[in-house]
């Protein structure tokens, strides 16, 4: 396993998920967004939002879409894909907007430039409130 990859411990077991990168352990992550978008879909299933069966076939499909647009499905893309499908399927079944989405991502590309290395990137009080409109 990389040293620097992150595991969540203690998981449920997982349905079948194409390309889920993960070790004997479970899935691993290379980046802390990563495993937080992982946990938001699973929170959000559990929640009954979705089902496993809609999950698998929208990440199959943000899978397709960049391999179609020449993603050469290394592995390394795999999480952007997940975080594709999440917000395609919240999208389409209206649980999110679009341009709430891009004005979340621009709050977060926001948010990490004026953070100093190191310390936990946060988002300010009008930006959270993107997150509730």
């Amino acid at each position: 396993m990389n040293p620097s990859a992150c595991a969540l411990p203690e998981l449920p077991k997982l349905p079948e998920l194409p390309g889920l990168p993960q070790d004997a352990d479970g899935p691993v992550f290379a980046a802390p967004w990563q495993a937080q978008a992982f946990a938001m879909t699973l929170a959000l299933h559990e929640r009954g939002l979705f089902s496993w069966g809609e999950w698998a076939q929208a990440l199959s499909a943000a899978i397709a879409r960049a391999q179609a647009q020449g993603d050469p499905d290394l592995g390394d893309t795999y999480y952007r894909h997940w975080l594709d499908a999440l917000e395609t399927l919240l999208q389409a079944k209206g649980l999110a907007h679009a341009d709430t989405l891009h004005a979340l991502e621009h709050a977060w590309e926001d948010a990490a430039e004026r953070t100093p290395h190191g310390q936990t990137i946060e988002l300010r009080p009008e930006e959270r409130a993107l997150a509730r409109s």
